[in-house]
């Protein structure tokens, strides 16, 4: 059964946190909260914590993944910018996006798209998920916790522990939450392309 933490959103206390970064450690997968929702998150590398979001989701190959990341200045190790993207993720982070972009070699190969070798990042604008970010000390392989069937996300922890309670290992609640999943913006090719509509305003990448 998942251990439930419940902290303060604007002060997250640091014992909660490092006890979720140990399961994640150890290779486990949490729920946590984020200004889009709350999503599924695991360790760098850990294949297996990938495989159950997959089949909690509902997911098949062709998924984005996304990294969380805790600041800008991460992403350059696990994907490619140029000054376009570089400009655009700067002036809309952190907040609601998730930006699709060719990876580097640094991404871990388990979380790329099979195709396309792409992969999302994003930086949310939300305390509790910065701060056990910044605890982990990396980001996190990560997607929105959205149920097969469902439009949105969930948003409420005790929901999550009550119908995934066997499916992750622990879910961190802040009792502040996203509403909406974010907008995925494909920032790859010429032309940019709004691939999912959601929190963040689209306008400025459509044409």
């Amino acid at each position: 059964m998942a251990r439930y933490f419940d902290v303060h959103p604007a002060n997250p206390q640091a014992r909660s946190l490092t006890q979720v970064a140990a399961i994640l450690s150890d290779g486990g997968l949490i729920a946590y909260p984020t200004d889009s929702g709350f999503a599924l998150g695991c360790r760098l590398g850990t294949r297996e914590a990938l495989d159950r979001i997959r089949r909690i989701r509902g997911l098949d190959d062709g998924h984005h993944f996304t990294l969380v990341c805790s600041e800008f200045a991460q992403l350059g190790a696990y994907v490619q910018m140029g000054n376009r993207e570089f400009r655009a993720i700067k002036a809309r982070t952190p907040g609601p996006y998730t930006f699709i972009l060719p990876a580097t070699r640094e991404a871990p190969k388990a979380m790329l798209h099979p195709k396309k070798k792409t992969v999302g990042v994003r930086i949310p604008d939300h305390v509790t998920a910065r701060a056990l970010l910044d605890v982990v000390g990396a980001p996190l392989q990560s997607s929105t916790l959205i149920l097969p069937g469902a439009d949105e996300p969930m948003t409420d922890g005790w929901t999550i522990a009550d119908s995934l309670g066997h499916e992750v290992d622990a879910v961190l609640d802040s009792g502040d939450v996203g509403l909406l999943a974010t907008t995925v913006v494909d920032l790859r090719g010429d032309e940019v392309e709004v691939l999912r509509y959601g929190a963040g305003d689209a306008s400025p990448f459509e044409s």
